[in-house]
């Protein structure tokens, strides 16, 4: 359940009213030529999906549901703990302008990578940290990240390393929701105090960008 203030409360009460509805099917969604596709899991999704669109070489990312034992999983569902999935995010690239080692650099420095109970103000296993890879590449890479952050800190990592499982895509008023709601997202992101966070684990490197 994401606990977060009076202010941010009352965002995600007006979010809770949106029409309520199953995620997107997981069809075999197509994507260009050459592109490659990557999932992460960071928290809340708005701001996954917000954070890697910026980068350049990022064509396109999605907001949805993974991990768990339910098709067509509904958020209310998810954040409630009933389908086993985590919020998290596909993120579609162009490796010729951007490298799978760059999005996970960047992963890295968006979350906390000691809390494996939730991530900033929400809490729960459908907010836990996971990196999902599609390959042996992937895995490798994923999990030589993970030994670089824990031998930079001196401490374990909570973030999970998994294998890509279906990706469902959250409803369609999740999708963008920082461009098409500027607003509650950033009243969202202060009172979650995100940024904050991350600037206390990762300083000047905090936000990746």
């Amino acid at each position: 359940m994401r606990t977060f203030g009076l202010i941010a409360f009352l965002i995600l009460a007006a979010c809770s009213e949106a029409p309520a509805g199953s995620a997107q099917p997981a069809v075999e969604r197509s994507i260009p030529d050459g592109a490659e596709r990557a999932v992460f899991a960071a928290g809340c999704f708005w701001c996954g999906e917000s954070d890697f669109a910026r980068l350049e070489g990022v064509i396109q990312t999605v907001s949805g549901f993974t991990g768990g034992h339910v098709d067509n999983p509904e958020y209310r569902a998810v954040v409630n703990g009933d389908t086993g999935h985590v919020e998290a995010v596909e993120v579609i690239y162009d490796p010729a302008r951007i490298s799978y080692d760059q999005l996970l650099h960047f992963y890295w420095r968006n979350v906390d990578p000691f809390d494996g109970r939730g991530q900033f103000c929400d809490r729960g296993p459908m907010y836990a940290p996971y990196i999902f890879t599609g390959n042996e590449a992937e895995r490798s890479a994923a999990l030589a990240s993970a030994a670089d952050v824990e031998a930079r800190f001196g401490r374990a990592v909570a973030v999970q390393i998994r294998d890509v499982e279906v990706f469902w895509p959250a409803e369609d008023y999740h999708q963008n929701y920082a461009s098409e709601n500027p607003v509650a997202y950033q009243r969202y992101r202060l009172g979650c105090r995100r940024d904050e966070r991350l600037r206390q684990i990762w300083g000047d490197e905090a936000g990746g960008y």
